[in-house]
């Protein structure tokens, strides 16, 4: 039995985008649906048991109709291809209000045939062409529905951390004890696990407030074949008896991923085996086309930091990129740099991001306390000032030279 594991979609994430003349959608989100592309096209091809989505499709609770509707063409090519579909809501896909529907839960509503949407704590049992496949759904859990009770009302952000963490640890252990041994079982979960790697670049600004952690230790030992995780953005197997992955997003988000893998898991399961040793081997990372994220960083040595900056820019894979380039001058470089050149240098890039340019300030050297400044001969101010700046030494008695042979051509010119 051989299933697909994805998560983090985010359809919707626009930044450095631009208009693509044919479709009229934003430059990024066909690189989103491109990357989705490319794993509905495998699942076909390998002919899988199932693809399961361990939550997030969307970047906002409420996505556009246009959104939606390239989300649906994907999971209908799969619908198509007889391949069933298990969608996990994750903590994008919740609306803003309790009463309001999930971004997913349109799929629930149509009852679209082998689609199975995981909304709520619970086991599915989806038929597959190699027979039954256990899903115990873990869903993003919302913190603010534990709010609306009174008897939560009163507690403060500490406590209520801590009831959300054992009622997410407690919901898990539930689903462990649920699942039938006889059959292979799947934990697909939206959720934070302790000890998980958490990327610090798109991560921090598309996780907003307090979530609680699942602890491994919860899930015990034998009750799951594989753990299919969503939420951090980078992929990871955790350290476990049980295989437990994040499989990442399907694209880099900003410069924060960008060195990092993008793609997909294929999970192959022998149901043969006993229950918790039913992973064949290590599931296998299928990286997909991600749009690539590059930063040309340099400090030039030059007087015009101009030609240096160039050569960078040429030694560097710029070519449909997303890329930012960051200075770090002098007063004098800056005010000899040709922004306009290098501009020109990357207009191969998918989009120039910026141009940043840190300015090292002159420090302000101060005389010795003892030493005024009317006091000082110019020779002695000019030699007192070279060794403050840690000039060397030979440099220094040069320039010493010329400025002593100046101030006698001075002393010898006439009134």
């Amino acid at each position: 039995m051989r299933f697909i594991h994805f998560a983090d979609l985010h359809i919707g994430v626009e930044t450095y985008g631009r208009p693509d003349a044919a479709s009229g959608l934003s430059t990024r989100m066909l690189d989103f649906l491109g990357a989705l592309d490319e794993l509905v096209d495998r699942a076909i091809a390998d002919d899988v048991d199932l693809v399961l989505f361990a939550g997030d499709a969307y970047k906002t609770r409420e996505p556009t109709q246009t959104q939606q509707r390239e989300f649906a063409r994907r999971i209908r090519r799969l619908v198509e291809a007889n391949i069933p579909v298990f969608l996990l809501i994750g903590n994008h896909d919740l609306p803003s209000a309790y009463s309001r529907a999930t971004a997913l839960e349109i799929y629930d509503t149509l009852a679209i045939p082998h689609v199975t949407v995981g909304s709520r704590p619970g086991v599915s049992v989806i038929e597959t062409k190699s027979g039954p496949l256990q899903i115990a759904a873990l869903p993003w859990m919302n913190i603010s529905q534990l709010l609306t009770r009174d008897e939560y009302k009163n507690l403060s952000l500490d406590q209520i951390d801590r009831l959300a963490a054992d009622r997410i640890n407690r919901m898990a252990a539930d689903l462990a004890e649920a699942v039938d041994p006889k059959l292979p079982a799947v934990l697909a979960a939206h959720v934070a696990m302790n000890e998980s790697q958490v990327k610090s670049g798109s991560e921090k600004w598309m996780t907003v407030g307090h979530f609680p952690q699942l602890t491994k230790s919860t899930l015990g030992v034998g009750h799951f074949d594989y753990v299919a995780l969503g939420h951090h953005h980078v992929y990871q197997r955790l350290e476990h008896i049980t295989p437990m992955f994040y499989c990442g997003s399907l694209q880099r988000v900003d410069f924060g991923e960008e060195g990092d893998p993008k793609g997909f898991l294929e999970v192959e399961l022998d149901t043969a085996r006993p229950p918790g040793e039913r992973m064949v081997e290590e599931p296998a990372f299928v990286e997909v086309t991600a749009r690539r994220f590059v930063t040309i960083a340099l400090r030039p040595k030059a007087d015009d930091p101009t030609a240096e900056t160039l050569a960078a820019i040429a030694k560097a894979d710029v070519t449909d990129a997303i890329v930012r380039v960051m200075l770090r001058l002098t007063k004098a470089q800056d005010a000899l740099l040709r922004e306009a050149e290098l501009r020109e240098a990357l207009e191969g890039a998918h989009v120039l991001a910026a141009i940043q340019r840190q300015i090292d300030q002159d420090e302000r050297r101060r005389l010795p306390a003892d030493v005024q400044a009317e006091q000082l001969e110019p020779m002695e101010a000019l030699e007192l000032y070279l060794k403050q700046r840690e000039m060397p030494s030979d440099r220094r008695q040069r320039m010493l030279a010329t400025a002593r042979t100046l101030l006698e051509q001075d002393a010898e010119a006439p009134a």
